[in-house]
């Protein structure tokens, strides 16, 4: 039976890897999640017929349920409550973490004992307690029921130290008790790595969300490899390094985009106030003019070369099919079209991606920043959708901004940009963007689902 379960773990783990390896690319990216799902079950079907359940009924009445939420779940669940529905599964995977900790000391797996043991279970609880927690707290921002400023207490670091100290003194007695006797210390670090999770959370900005979720994401991974290493589980430990590494990669990724390092992402206040600056804050020049669909549609007639920025105003709009209609439209007229896509567009990472593929976007026309940013100077028009911090020109020529040093997409050297938005409102920063202000810049007031109908129908006609 041992050699059956090493067979088991070997090829899940395989399909796992081939997992990531195919979510590397939008054109594999099906391929991939398929390869995970096969992996799972491969993953647990090998514990269903290997007999270690002595009783399988819960087992199977947990996987039943397990799978009717989460298929009922991705069914309803909107593109843009995406982003906190990954953060809420973070969390379930935080708590499972936690409680399979207690339950492990309190019933150890046969032929584990000792102080190894016990370390792999405080590991494994500790950061199941941050990331349960941590999660809670990025759902209830990214939905909007608590507000994206930071949450900055005085000490807030020093906070942050005692705490983890404290935890780390804990597992000294904890270690050193007989049998269950270090439950009490268990228990009490667990609630000190829970406010940990909502204090380290609490106190990052809006601006770094999509961050956060991916760190979130590398947490619950590390926490199922400590999991795995408890149960002499090797596909867990296997899974959770995987997810562990590949979260924390994505993290850093993100933070290079956002010219931010990932120790003060971690420990947040990024938004809160403007970076000290020599200088005083740059105020915009100029005044915003107002286009129309009628002058914006007959600018895109005469251009020959159009980039798209999609935002999170895409998202909530659902915008999504009504741009791919604007592709089609514009390609039967031969003028090319392209997207520009910025690493931290959305709330999630590759939110913009996910989007335009669902709306058979073809994938060699959607760019990252990095390959595209250089071509704006000879496009003709630039139509941003709803997106607001990732083309604010203030993050390269005001120092003060919160935003300074962040790499943006140049949409402002463009002939012609025009930005789609319901208002002159502030993006997830909360800061004012110049760019509505430059003098080849034209806004477009509309929500964006009705503004890219009307513009495909008067292009149409």
């Amino acid at each position: 039976m041992e050699t059956f379960l090493t067979l088991a773990w070997v090829i899940a783990g395989v399909l796992f890897i081939s997992s990531l390896r195919g979510l590397a690319h939008q054109e594999t990216a099906r391929r991939g999640n398929g390869y995970g799902v096969a992996g799972m079950v491969i993953g647990i079907a090998a514990i269903l017929l290997s007999g270690v359940a002595e009783n399988l009924v819960p087992l199977v009445g947990a996987l039943v349920i397990g799978a009717t939420v989460g298929g009922v779940m991705a069914q309803r669940v909107a593109m843009t409550a995406m982003p906190e529905m990954v953060a809420i599964l973070h969390s379930f995977v935080g708590l499972a973490a936690v409680l399979v900790g207690l339950a492990a000391y309190l019933d150890p797996p046969q032929g584990h004992a000792g102080m190894a043991h016990s370390i792999e279970i405080w590991i494994d609880v500790l950061i199941g307690a941050i990331t349960f927690t941590g999660s809670i707290i990025a759902f209830f921002k990214l939905r909007g029921t608590m507000s994206g400023r930071p949450l900055l207490l005085p000490g807030r670091h020093a906070l942050n130290l005692l705490v983890f100290l404290a935890s780390l003194a804990l597992c000294v007695p904890f270690v050193m008790a007989e049998g269950t006797a270090g439950l009490p210390f268990l228990l009490i670090m667990t609630v000190l790595a829970g406010l940990q999770g909502i204090h380290l959370v609490a106190a990052i900005g809006g601006a770094d969300m999509p961050v956060v979720v991916s760190m979130l994401n590398s947490y619950s991974g590390w926490t199922a490899s400590a999991a795995g290493f408890m149960l002499n589980n090797n596909l867990l430990i296997i899974t959770g390094a995987l997810v562990g590494s590949s979260g924390a990669i994505l993290s850093y990724i993100m933070c290079k985009a956002m010219n931010r390092s990932l120790v003060s992402v971690i420990f947040g206040g990024f938004g809160a106030a403007p970076v000290a600056s020599s200088g005083p804050a740059q105020v915009p020049e100029g005044e915003v003019v107002a286009t129309s669909i009628e002058e914006l549609a007959a600018e895109i007639n005469e251009s020959r070369e159009v980039i798209i920025v999609p935002g999170y105003g895409m998202a909530v709009a659902r915008a999504q099919h009504a741009v791919r209609q604007l592709v089609d439209v514009l390609k039967a007229k031969g003028i090319r079209t392209r997207f520009a896509i910025h690493p931290v567009a959305g709330r999630l990472p590759g939110h913009m991606n996910v989007l335009l593929a669902e709306a058979s976007v073809p994938y060699d026309i959607v760019m990252e920043m990095d390959e595209i940013n250089e071509d704006f100077p000879k496009t003709d028009v630039v139509l941003v959708i709803g997106a607001n911090d990732i083309v604010n020109p203030s993050a390269q020529t005001d120092p003060s901004s919160p935003i300074a040093g962040m790499p943006v997409l140049e949409v402002w050297k463009a002939k012609r940009t025009v930005v789609l938005k319901r208002s002159r409102a502030s993006g997830y920063a909360g800061v004012d963007n110049p760019l509505f202000y430059h003098e080849n810049t034209r806004m477009l007031f509309a929500d964006a689902k009705d503004g890219m109908e009307k513009l495909v129908a008067k292009l149409q006609g």
